[in-house]
């Protein structure tokens, strides 16, 4: 069934988020669905939010929003501290889930997640969305054909210049922290590489660090209060079961932007410059013995491709790789890293009724 005939989605939108018009709104625009709810904590920024982005109506509350009839799916784009019992909220209330990633604070929360999932029969979906643009399928493509000879090593980089000091990605009791925003991303591009590597990958070792480590420049900046055990940088390295290794870093007041994932073979590799986000920059980077070349994926946004999938796991059942087992999974291993770099994994924040 085509998106054009298929019966369009009615969303709910948790929160006022400046990703949603990114990861959601445009993405329905372009496919067709409708967002016919949104909540905030303030409701006039719901309002305001409502009429830029052509929202429907605005609910009083997020519980009024999960009350709804007319509302069948929910996204969640709020802080990652709220993500999981909001998730279970919804899923509580009935609706389907499109929950921004990480869909939980901590494993723990993410394993209730999947209870809740499975109890609920609702479609839930974990938002990595790269995962469904043509630039990470067609590297999965050119492992698969052997062009590249046996996979050796697996190299991810997710980073970003540094967020405004009062960003809740600075705020541990929002489970904030460069693994949870970035890491995740380059933690999970690994598990995905499972098919090519004899199994799912485990942890060898971890090392991060604290922003505060950095002290107190002239401006400020940097010694912002109250956030330590949030971790600014994070290295890990994997190791699959076949031999393979990996190294997924992240870091969050980098010099620029890096999302890059890199895989090195017996006969060759590939790099994807921007796997994240290649509506920025589609390019396929083939090394091998017959030389280099370049192959352009297409700008169409990884969340258009992202919603198409979701609407049709909830109008037609079609098998979802980025369910609840999987978002367990790469929490868990999120969980290991921060253990084994000296943090705690993230805590868990509660809901009002």
């Amino acid at each position: 069934m085509s998106e054009t005939s298929r019966e369009p989605l009615r969303i709910g939108v948790l929160g006022a988020a400046r990703i949603t018009e990114r990861a959601l709104i445009d993405p329905a625009r372009t496919t067709g669905h409708r967002v016919v709810a949104v909540a905030a904590r303030d409701r006039s920024r719901a309002e305001a939010f409502a009429a830029e982005h052509g929202v429907e109506r605005v609910a009083g509350s997020y519980a009024e929003l999960l009350a709804d009839p007319e509302v069948e799916v929910v996204y969640n784009p709020l802080a990652n501290g709220l993500h999981g019992p909001w998730n279970l909220a919804a899923l509580a209330a009935g609706k389907h889930v499109l929950s921004e990633k990480p869909s939980a604070s901590n494993a723990e929360e993410a394993a209730e997640v999947r209870e809740a999932v499975a109890k609920s029969g609702a479609a839930f979906m974990e938002g990595f969305h790269y995962l469904f643009h043509p630039v990470t399928r067609r590297l999965h493509e050119i492992l698969d054909s052997g062009e590249l000879g046996d996979l050796q090593r697996v190299e991810t980089m997710v980073a970003i210049g540094a967020p405004d000091a009062t960003d809740p990605r600075w705020s541990l009791p929002l489970a904030g922290g460069a693994m949870m925003d970035l890491g995740c991303y380059s933690l999970h591009a690994q598990r995905m590489l499972a098919p090519w590597a004899g199994g799912a990958p485990s942890l060898v070792s971890a090392r991060g660090g604290e922003r505060s480590e950095m002290g107190v420049p002239p401006d400020g900046v940097w010694g912002r209060a109250g956030a330590p055990g949030v971790d600014e940088w994070l290295d890990a390295e994997l190791a699959f079961p076949n031999g393979v290794t990996g190294s997924a870093r992240c870091h969050m007041a980098y010099d620029g932007l890096e999302m890059s994932c890199r895989i090195v073979g017996t006969k060759g590799e590939a790099l994807a410059p921007n796997f994240v986000l290649p509506h920025l920059d589609d390019r396929l980077v083939v090394r091998t013995a017959e030389g280099e070349r370049t192959e352009r994926l297409g700008t169409r946004s990884s969340y258009t491709y992202q919603l198409e999938a979701f609407a049709a796991r909830v109008r037609e059942g079609a098998p979802l790789s980025l369910d609840a087992d999987d978002a367990l999974a790469t929490m868990t291993l999120i969980d290991e890293c921060y253990r084994a770099a000296g943090f705690e994994p993230r805590p868990r924040t509660t809901i009002g009724s």
